[in-house]
């Protein structure tokens, strides 16, 4: 499918309404996750496993409607494969594995805060390496995210309320995730997002596996029961999982598609910016991570750094989904 057919697609009976709300709703399912993979982690299930599992369950079910629904889509060329490799390897698998390292580290809300600045990343990027025009709020936008950073970390205090490696790998992730948007709009020019994206978890699973070999995975860990904080409530590790890969990624990746049939790339990507401020709030509700004044103050700028940054670029970017869509983990 190519991005003009894509595009008439997309503006074929649009509902703004409904776009916003399916945004919504995907930021929501992505925000919750935030905290149901803390709770794995605290488990004791590591981040490069977490990771692994997290990716191959969405391939498989991404895999499985595709098959269904559409499989003549699912053909690959050869001259495709490279592209989807980088994609999968690091714009999902190294991605998500710098995610949970951060959040393993710091509150959810401030591991997304970091991760998000990928967007101002990006921006810089089609300025200064593919000589795209930019507009001038593009600083603007880059001064605001790293004074933002700057409250976040509270640097004045030699940046010790926050974890050295947390911080790290939120940068990170920051950077895996401007490259997998980059990469992906590459991607969008000969295949629809649905399968590119399908193809890029099919690379990450393939990626984990060979990085943390299933043998060496002691799967009766997934049967140990573990406390969710609600009460004296505990379920088995393999339920918190499963919510990760289904509801954490194929769930809000099919609203954050369906959610372009009435939205434009830029609408549907400033609208999902809400993901940090919904993790900080149900991690909040959920597991009582408390942000400090500074954290907060500094979260709410980066995100104006972040909302500027989305608007910069003057040629329209493809949608290419995955959180937060379509800049979006």
């Amino acid at each position: 499918m190519t991005v003009a057919r894509y595009s008439a697609a997309v503006r074929f009976a649009a509902r703004p309404g409904i776009g916003y709300a399916l945004t919504l709703a995907a930021a929501g399912f992505f925000a919750i996750n935030g905290t149901v993979s803390t709770l794995a982690l605290e488990a004791g299930i590591s981040a490069p496993r977490l990771t692994a599992l997290r990716c191959t369950g969405a391939a498989v079910g991404l895999l499985a409607v595709l098959l269904v629904v559409s499989p003549g889509r699912l053909r690959v060329s050869r001259r495709e494969v490279p592209l989807l490799a980088v994609l999968g390897v690091i714009g999902i698998a190294m991605t998500q594995y710098l995610f949970y390292v951060a959040i393993s580290r710091l509150p959810v809300g401030i591991a997304l805060v970091f991760e998000f600045t990928g967007t101002v990343l990006i921006a810089l990027y089609v300025w200064l390496v593919r000589r795209e025009q930019v507009r001038s709020r593009v600083w603007l936008a880059l001064v605001l995210s790293l004074s933002g950073l700057a409250l976040v970390t509270e640097i004045w205090t030699g940046g010790g309320s926050l974890d050295a490696v947390g911080v790290a790998a939120g940068l990170g992730a920051a950077v895996a995730l401007a490259t997998y948007y980059l990469i992906g709009e590459r991607g969008t020019v000969t295949r629809d997002p649905v399968t590119l994206t399908c193809w890029a978890f099919v690379a990450a699973a393939v990626f984990w596996a060979v990085a943390a070999p299933w043998w060496q995975f002691d799967a009766e860990v997934l049967g140990r029961r573990v406390p969710i904080s609600i009460g004296a409530l505990e379920l088995p590790l393999w339920v918190l999982v499963a919510w990760i890969a289904v509801m954490g990624a194929i769930m809000p990746f099919w609203l954050s598609i369906a959610a372009l049939r009435h939205l434009s790339p830029t609408a549907a990507g400033l609208v999902a910016t809400a993901e940090p401020v919904l993790a900080s709030i149900v991690a909040w509700l959920w597991v009582e991570q408390v942000l400090g004044g500074w954290q907060i103050l500094g979260g709410a700028v980066v995100l104006t750094g972040i909302l500027l940054a989305q608007t910069a670029r003057t040629a329209p970017s493809s949608p290419v989904p995955e959180t937060p869509a379509p800049l979006a983990t």
